[in-house]
């Protein structure tokens, strides 16, 4: 059969015959639309928009491999809502709903294009941040913590809700060999500590400050003492 290019979003698709337009033009059109729709529900979480368990999972070997193979590294964010279970219990599910939808929307806002945020399951959250190290992450885990803390849940009819959660934060370089499961457990820690220290934070390893590159040559040395010497003996 031959495609030929009509200008369209779709192309107008010809019988090799030369019978004219392919009839099956409207089904072939409608068929990829479903399978478009359907490959959407298979990664989407349905609630919130967000990424999926499985597309999580799915993605995460394939982001540790990549960074394995190059240089740059990945940064994993886990957020869970501070006492959501009291929350469910004092407003009902329904509400309990909303405020998973009114997270997913500040995280979609927080996130850059390259990232991957997911819905980790019940009110856990988890962000994969591609060519990211620990400092740029922590950044964005700080924003986010606090656009939550100041942004809250308004609904109909309801005083507004203010909602909390608590981070954990940590990056997975090229040299590290541990597995998915590892990389998620100690990604996982940081957020228990966040819950431990009082909530409504961000928890992540020590962030260790550049040190300067201080390979200076013996010839660039003397140079400078030199330099050094003659402007003493200028201004004595």
């Amino acid at each position: 059969m031959e495609t030929v290019t009509t200008g369209k979003d779709v192309p107008e698709l010809n019988c090799p015959r030369g019978d004219g337009a392919c009839h099956f033009l409207g089904e072939i059109v409608e068929l990829r639309k479903t399978v478009d729709a359907l490959t959407e529900m298979v990664r989407t979480d349905a609630l919130t928009g967000l990424f999926n368990f499985r597309f999580f999972t799915e993605t995460l070997a394939l982001e540790m491999e990549r960074t394995r193979r190059g240089t740059q590294p990945l940064s994993m964010i886990v957020l869970d809502i501070d006492h959501f279970k009291k929350f469910n219990d004092q407003w009902g599910h329904e509400l309990g709903n909303h405020a998973l939808v009114h997270i997913a929307t500040l995280i979609k806002v927080t996130v850059r294009k390259l990232d991957y945020p997911c819905r980790f399951g019940g009110e856990e959250f988890v962000i994969l941040l591609p060519n990211t190290d620990l400092r740029q992450a922590v950044n964005v885990a700080d924003r986010l913590c606090e656009m939550i803390a100041t942004t809250p849940l308004k609904m109909e009819g309801q005083y507004p809700i203010t909602i909390t959660a608590s981070l954990g934060v940590d990056q997975f370089a090229s040299s590290n060999s541990e597995s998915s499961e590892a990389f998620i457990h100690r990604v996982d820690s940081w957020l228990y500590k966040a819950k431990h220290n009082g909530r409504n934070q961000v928890a992540h390893p020590e962030l260790v400050t550049a040190q300067l590159n201080e390979s200076v040559t013996t010839e660039e040395k003397d140079a400078l003492f030199s330099f050094l010497s003659d402007d003493n003996q200028f201004e004595g």
